[in-house]
């Protein structure tokens, strides 16, 4: 793939993920009457970056989501939790696509799972309280629930993804 498409794609989904991750926030925070609970859809343009275009520029998209949405609507307290869960994720997400051993629905589990791990870990060092882990049961299947959704959604989105890429060749 030439370079000028690599950045080209890497600032569009980029740009999605900010975008996604924004009607994320329009909605409600207890989706389901459960507190907490989002359905991480830009997780699925990062994932779109490290399936197509490699570790670097999904690493690009995930900081760039994170930090451009603590710029316009968070505050520093969303940016710690934000950037605790989503580098745990992006990690384990990057290690089990390594591993070739978990596709894409794998993968994307590990990631939602890791990243409410990652701001379960935060609250209890910001609250100085281990209690908040007694909801992290709760956190976790609404992670496998939605790790699979966006699993799937990535899974059937990047055959076609591919090859319109490979056209531009």
């Amino acid at each position: 793939m030439k370079k000028a498409v690599r950045i080209a794609l890497t600032g569009v989904l980029a740009a999605l993920a900010v975008a996604v991750g924004y009607l994320e926030f329009l909605l409600p925070s207890d989706i389901a009457g459960i507190p907490g609970i989002k359905p991480g859809f830009a997780n699925i343009l990062v994932m779109a970056a490290l399936y197509l275009l490699g570790t670097g520029e999904a690493a690009f998209v995930s900081a760039a989501k994170i930090t451009v949405f603590w710029l316009v609507f968070g505050s520093f307290t969303s940016f710690i939790y934000s950037l605790c869960g989503g580098v745990l994720s992006f990690a384990v997400m990057v290690l089990l696509k390594k591993t070739n051993r978990f596709g894409h629905v794998g993968v994307s589990v590990g990631g939602a799972v890791t990243h409410n791990v990652g701001q379960t870990a935060v609250a209890a060092l910001m609250l100085g309280d281990g209690y908040v882990f007694y909801y992290l049961p709760v956190l976790l299947v609404a992670a496998a629930v939605t790790g699979t959704l966006n699993g799937l959604i990535i899974k059937a989105a990047l055959p076609p993804l591919s090859k319109a890429l490979h056209r531009t060749e």
